[in-house]
């Protein structure tokens, strides 16, 4: 059970990465961001909202060790503190921030206490 629960982290993680990465501009249209005009925001999303996670996911789908998918969670472990930090002192908008917190906080949860180092 424990492999097949990681398997799923793992490609939901590669299926939200693949929206920034191949889709920037509808990503940054989800997370309420804009260009002023520069393709730089493009390249941060292509980068760290996409890339990233997808190339992480596959990592974890061809190594299969807990110590990769224990790896995932400490990721997702950063990613919702930055959104915890972010509902306190930016105050996005709740709703939707706070969904993206819960997802990011019960992968984290999961990747982390199932694939503990012993």
């Amino acid at each position: 059970m424990i492999d097949i629960l990681n398997i799923i982290a793992a490609v939901l993680t590669i299926i939200f990465g693949s929206f920034g990465f191949l889709a920037p501009r509808f990503t940054m249209g989800a997370l309420y961001l804009q260009t002023d005009g520069n393709t730089m925001g493009l390249s941060e999303i292509r980068a760290s909202v996409g890339g990233l996670f997808v190339v992480t996911g596959i990592a974890c789908l061809l190594l299969g060790t807990p110590e990769s998918y224990f790896m995932l969670g400490v990721a997702y472990v950063g990613a919702a503190a930055g959104r915890l930090l972010s509902l306190v002192l930016d105050k996005p908008p709740f709703a939707k921030a706070f969904i993206y917190f819960a997802i990011e906080a019960v992968l984290a949860v999961w990747l982390v206490a199932a694939n503990y180092p012993a």
